[in-house]
């Protein structure tokens, strides 16, 4: 039996459309499986689902904030990893001075964002130049460097032991979301031959999460040419246009930009709000029994969460409801603006999230309080 044909029980007072039209004084609540696209409920309650006056124990919605984190090891693959799996590496690095060495993880493919900052990325497959915005898909074992033109904050996600690819768009069609035209690769180009030289360089690899490192008498960035199907690409979020419904708060799985065997990657950007009145203006409360999710804070403001920055992240465990701060539900069904202005990546993880000593040292403790009313 499909989702589609499968039946649907009604019990009590209830709307007869998700996230609209809701029951007067409730709270609505979604309960669903497997990251948005399983089987789903919806309740509605009396009070909000995260009105909780306390937590105790491990489970517990958390925030860490990524601006704290000042001192940097000289490579990218040393990046402090603050949350992580056996399917999922989260790591953020800055970098100040343009790289002595080249890096290649041969763990998985990576995900790099570009948080702040300009430079020139040389590739096994060439030179991209890259910007504050900028997604860039590296292949398992791709050699890389960054010649920086400002500091670099750098976002890196590693799919350990899987590829990332690009989402299924199903009845959108393939121009959904972004057109896979709007998508760059490295060129073999004046500034990528200029780069190649006779003087020694080192690698340092990462296989099994252990660092080694080769030296060469070489540059070995000294392509000549190349062609296939496996390379790096380039994204930026301004050139995403993001799905939309003017009577319906679509789900963050929507927004999906990247996916891997075991998380997915979606980015929110800038939208207008819903212009039915009667649907509701900010994320629902959603009970994700399947999925951890990370939200990186890139840009703008983040008019669903309070005392919410640039470079923090928020960490939103399978087993606890989250959704809209109470100050957020104030405009729930009239918003204060025409559309949002926000720029986050959420990463939702099939696997729990360990939170590890690097992202311990920069959490916002009292993030869970933030939900109290008083």
């Amino acid at each position: 039996m499909s989702q589609s044909d499968a039946p649907t029980w009604i019990e009590g007072v209830t709307s007869r459309q998700a996230h609209a039209d809701l029951p007067e004084g409730s709270f609505e609540r979604e309960l669903g499986r497997e990251g948005f696209s399983g089987p789903v409920s919806h309740m509605y309650h009396r009070h909000p689902p995260t009105g909780w006056s306390g937590f105790e124990g491990p489970l517990r919605p958390r925030a860490f904030d990524g601006t704290r984190l000042d001192t940097m090891p000289a490579s990218p693959m040393e990046a402090p990893v603050l949350f992580g799996n056996p399917a999922l590496r989260f790591r953020f690095w800055k970098g100040v001075a343009s790289m002595d060495h080249l890096v290649r993880n041969s763990d998985g493919d990576e995900l790099l964002f570009i948080h702040e900052g300009e430079a020139e990325w040389f590739c096994d497959y060439g030179h991209l130049s890259l910007k504050a915005g900028d997604y860039v898909r590296v292949p398992r074992g791709t050699l890389w460097r960054l010649a920086m033109r400002n500091p670099v904050a750098l976002l890196m996600i590693e799919a350990t032991n899987a590829s990332v690819g690009l989402p299924e768009r199903g009845l959108l069609g393939p121009t959904a979301l972004y057109d896979p035209a709007i998508l760059d690769h490295p060129q073999i180009d004046s500034a990528f031959e200029t780069q190649q030289s006779e003087d020694p360089w080192s690698v340092i690899v990462k296989k099994r999460q252990a660092l080694s490192r080769i030296h060469y008498p070489f540059n070995p960035l000294d392509a000549l040419g190349w062609h296939g199907t496996n390379a790096p690409i380039r994204l930026n979020w301004r050139d995403i246009r993001p799905l939309m419904s003017h009577r319906y708060h679509v789900p963050p799985s929507a927004h999906t930009t990247f996916v891997s065997e075991r998380f997915v990657v979606c980015t929110f950007v800038p939208r207008p709000f819903e212009t039915d009145p009667k649907a509701i203006k900010v994320p629902f409360f959603h009970s994700n029994e399947d999925y951890d999710e990370i939200i990186f804070y890139h840009a703008g403001e983040f008019f669903s969460r309070d005392n919410i920055h640039p470079g923090m992240m928020t960490l939103h465990p399978s087993g606890v409801t989250h959704g809209p701060h109470p100050k957020a539900l104030r405009n729930i069904f009239q918003p204060k603006a025409p559309g949002t202005n926000e720029v986050a990546v959420n990463v939702d993880a099939r696997d729990p999230l360990e939170v590890l000593a690097s992202a311990e040292s920069i959490e916002w403790k009292e993030y869970a309080d933030s939900w109290k009313s008083s």
